[in-house]
């Protein structure tokens, strides 16, 4: 994957905000002529990006109830992620006590269920099964929630599975491209920081905004 900006130097991009950041990844994924049937944003920030590829390459929408799974001692910092099917994606080299783990990923995948739950009432998902499958998101850090994500696809059937996303992390990119068919990223930097300061508005995406996201997507083909 070509990397556009490396380093500590680089200058950070200034998104307007996140549908802006996926009209350019969709410009990105077109130009590189990249095989998509469905696009799914991960829940709930990444759906904002998610849209606007949708929309502009008029294939269907559908949202993932990722959920990370915090550290013990230091919740916002994910040691894994969880989806609502099951699945669990654990980094490498955890030290902590396998009963904090464990409370720990009960905490997410219980999270995970519910936020589904209320998803799948408002409108089903679109198959995956033999189909490509674009995976989107606002930013990668750790990559957890994100890898996570590709299980998840993988289980489902999909074809093939490319992640997309506006800025990450080298290493959350490196561990991506083990795991999914292709990355699309417009910046990687090892000066990412916080996501957020990626962006001029960043607020909190909620339920009912995902709602009205998945709304405004091109339906599912019957």
């Amino acid at each position: 994957m070509k990397r556009p900006l490396l380093g500590a130097s680089a200058s950070k991009p200034a998104f307007p905000d996140r549908p802006a950041a996926g009209r350019l990844l969709a410009d990105r994924l077109r130009h590189e002529q990249v095989d998509v049937d469905v696009v799914v944003g991960l829940a709930r920030g990444g759906v904002e990006v998610a849209l606007p590829i949708a929309q502009w390459l008029e294939r269907p929408l559908d949202a993932l109830a990722v959920r990370k799974v915090g550290h013990p001692l230091e919740p916002e910092y994910a040691i894994g992620a969880v989806t609502p099917d099951g699945g669990t994606f654990l980094r490498d080299g955890l030290t902590l006590p396998p009963d904090d783990v464990a409370r720990a990923v009960d905490q997410a995948r219980a999270a995970a269920v519910e936020l589904d739950r209320r998803l799948r009432a408002r409108r089903p998902a679109p198959p995956l099964r033999g189909r490509a499958c674009v995976l989107a998101d606002d930013g990668l850090a750790t990559g957890a929630t994100m890898a996570a994500a590709v299980e998840w696809a993988g289980r489902a059937g999909a074809r093939s599975v490319v992640v997309a996303v506006p800025v990450a992390s080298p290493q959350a990119v490196d561990d991506l491209e083990r795991l999914a068919d292709q990355v699309v990223c417009l910046y990687v930097s090892d000066a990412l920081g916080s996501v957020g300061e990626w962006y001029g508005e960043f607020s909190q995406v909620t339920d009912e905004r995902v709602a009205e996201l998945l709304d405004a997507s091109p339906a599912a083909p019957d």
